[in-house]
């Protein structure tokens, strides 16, 4: 059998970038067990809850939810469990001393396939208050705006 190529995403936190503001991201490797494995493979899981630490020098991801295995016996594991990142031993001490600054969180961002091995994009994130928030829905807003009236003034001028 061939081996996979290219990135297959199984799941995005849309909600992180309208809550936070990403300041660097990250690529991790996960600790995973086989029907998690064929869990995700299926395309199911869920980000929008989860959030990654650092603990005595590990990177772990809490709180994302990845569906047990349909066709699962007693091997099937706990949806929400923690699970170990897989980062080098430099991104793990900058991050810890991002987040110990305060102010920071780290958040996944992606979760997805790279060359057959599941990857989580973690997020250096601050998190936005309400004007923030509304100010960027405005930016996106206008910008929408503008594309649409440029689009309408080349159709007038052909």
């Amino acid at each position: 059998m061939p081996r996979e190529q290219g990135e297959k995403v199984v799941a995005t936190n849309r909600r992180a970038r309208h809550e936070y503001t990403i300041e660097k991201t990250y690529e991790a490797g996960l600790v995973l067990t086989g029907t998690e494995v064929k869990s995700l493979r299926q395309g199911r899981a869920n980000l929008s809850d989860g959030y990654a630490y650092i603990d005595r020098g590990e990177a772990w991801l809490d709180a994302v939810h990845i569906p047990e295995y349909s066709q699962g016996t007693w091997t099937n594991h706990a949806s929400k469990r923690t699970r170990k990142l897989l980062l080098h031993r430099d991104e793990i001490v900058k991050l810890s001393h991002q987040v110990s600054a305060g102010g920071y969180t780290l958040v996944p961002l992606r979760l997805y396939f790279l060359d057959g091995r599941a990857k989580v994009e973690i997020g250096v994130a601050k998190g936005k208050r309400e004007f923030d928030k509304r100010q960027t829905l405005r930016e996106r807003q206008d910008k929408r705006e503008a594309e649409r009236a440029m689009r309408m003034r080349n159709r007038m001028g052909e």
